[in-house]
């Protein structure tokens, strides 16, 4: 699908809130360190909207001559049709001047940021998010623990040697109970997101290349995301295939707000971490996630409160696996191109004595939804774009790094927590 037609409204972010607020684009751009120029797009606006007027004009032309030539005689009925034919060629002319301006124009606003909030600290990377909250004690051992890699390789669990002879670089293959686990996983999952109110939806993890402009993972990811020879491409996320569900519709309000829990395997190519994570589970280009996805009112008041509540979710979560975890604000220059606000949950991977994220939580008000034209009518008939925001549920297997190193014992067994006995059938990992 071309640019021009990526969208229902032209406005990534609306154009007439940029021409209003342009210090205030600008300076957003600047806080998440998106290069922009907001008086070029500005200006590109007023080329591209004069353009637009005199096509218009001619057109309008164009049809008072074809009204008037039906009254005239044989031989005005030769010079109307002439001076027709000037028009046509005049408005070809500015269509074929208006077409680069358009895909120009197109391009810019979709590398115009989002607003972040001013709850958001100022910072160039995720080393400069803030920690807000934190639970649990950090484990300590009374022997020598090991690392995940480690113990799934000594259970048999894990075989990463013929997962690169298979996929290459990054490739793993569960075995036996870690299959077994992972699916206690999702299970669990599923019930505990579920009995919170979220709707389980398996989506397509193959979808069609605007999906991924609509979520704002592209044009700016295109290096990290797998694609096909017929030009779609495979998700990173259910938030993906989540967001063009309701595509250029109409809701009604009473059916807002809408809580997905979507499960998809997920891809990515880890482009931007060459050298990062080289071994074990952290970092692999194919894994499996639970995502929680809400469509809400247009509120901003709404936007923050089911922020805090998908992040609270998966807090839950955690804290019911008992692993101790950070909570992180996001800084501005780790925000992604249309969020508003982040948090990031990260886990306490004591192999590596630091904390590890697992889950991140975003609000965007309707930078998405104007993208796919998701709308609702409100009690008095007025058209409104919904807001959207999403968060992590839980990734496998990222979470077994955590989990594994965590629950370890000096005889290279593994305590399942307890929340997942029911589950998994079993209360450890052990060599059969």
């Amino acid at each position: 699908m071309s640019i021009q037609r990526l969208c229902y409204n032209e406005d990534m972010l609306n154009i007439n809130f940029i021409r209003d607020n342009k210090d205030l684009v600008q300076a957003a751009a600047t806080r998440k360190s998106v290069s922009v120029d907001i008086d070029a797009l500005l200006a590109l606006d007023v080329e591209r909207r004069e353009l637009v007027t005199q096509i218009e004009e001619l057109r309008a032309e164009q049809n008072q001559q074809s009204e008037r030539i039906q009254n005239l005689s044989e031989g005005e009925k030769e010079n109307a049709i002439s001076a027709m034919k000037e028009l046509k060629n005049k408005i070809q002319e500015l269509e074929k001047k208006l077409d680069p301006i358009l895909e120009k124009y197109k391009e810019m606003m979709l590398a115009v940021p989002n607003i972040p909030d001013v709850s958001v600290p100022d910072g160039d990377s995720d080393l400069e998010n803030e920690e807000i909250k934190s639970w649990g004690k950090k484990t300590e051992f009374d022997f020598n623990p090991r690392s995940h890699i480690e113990i799934l390789e000594a259970l048999g669990m894990v075989d990463f040697g013929r997962g690169s002879k298979v996929h290459g670089f990054r490739g793993y293959f569960l075995l036996g109970d870690a299959v077994k686990l992972s699916f206690a996983i999702w299970n669990y999952a599923s019930d505990f997101f579920s009995d919170k109110g979220y709707m389980p939806v398996i989506a397509p993890a193959i979808v069609r290349k605007e999906n991924l402009y609509t979520t704002g993972h592209l044009p700016n990811e295109a290096d990290d995301v797998y694609y096909t020879q017929d030009n779609d491409y495979l998700v990173g996320t259910a938030e993906v295939p989540l967001m063009g569900y309701y595509a250029n519709e109409i809701l009604d309000v009473q059916e807002l707000p809408k809580k997905f829990l979507g499960f998809t395997p997920c891809y990515r190519r880890e482009a931007g971490s060459y050298g990062k994570d080289t071994k074990g589970l952290v970092r692999v280009h194919e894994f499996y996630k639970w995502e929680q996805l809400v469509l809400c009112t247009a509120s901003h008041e709404e936007s923050v409160k089911f922020h805090e509540e998908v992040n609270r979710n998966t807090e839950e979560f955690i804290e019911s696996l008992e692993i101790p975890y950070r909570t992180v604000i996001n800084c501005t220059g780790d925000l992604g191109l249309g969020q508003v606000k982040k948090y990031d949950i990260e886990l306490w991977v004591p192999g590596e004595q630091k904390y590890r994220e697992i889950s991140s939580a975003s609000y965007f008000h309707d930078f998405q939804t104007r993208r796919a034209n998701i709308r609702y009518r409100d009690a008095a008939g007025k058209i409104h774009f919904v807001h959207s925001l999403n968060c992590t549920a839980v990734a496998t297997p990222r979470i077994m790094v955590s989990m594994i190193e965590n629950f370890q014992n000096p005889d290279g067994s593994v305590n399942i927590p307890h929340s997942l006995i029911p589950y998994f059938n079993s209360d450890k990992l052990k060599m059969k």
